[in-house]
């Protein structure tokens, strides 16, 4: 008997290229700086991800080379690869 459905982005594999994707429908301010609060915010409401799914994918997404966190933490930048993904 199973009592809990399976979580969308409890695949970080999927988490990461939504979280992508939401970056890539963001419009770039100064050094095509992302802020991170404009994905943050659409992954964890609108698409109901958990933080921990957020984080997953993040994590996953940074260290697939496709997603640039600052050191501030507070925006990322897409990366050649990142960018390849919608070209």
């Amino acid at each position: 008997m199973k009592l809990t459905a399976d979580r969308p982005y409890s695949d970080p594999e999927k988490a990461a290229r939504t979280l992508v994707e939401i970056a890539n429908t963001v419009e770039v301010v100064q050094d095509g700086r992302i802020y991170i609060e404009l994905i943050n915010g659409p992954f964890l409401f609108r698409e109901k991800g958990t933080p921990e799914e957020y984080k997953a994918g993040l994590d996953l997404a940074i260290e697939r080379g496709w997603l640039e966190l600052h050191d501030s933490g507070t925006f990322v930048k897409f990366t050649k690869a990142g960018a390849d993904l919608f070209a």
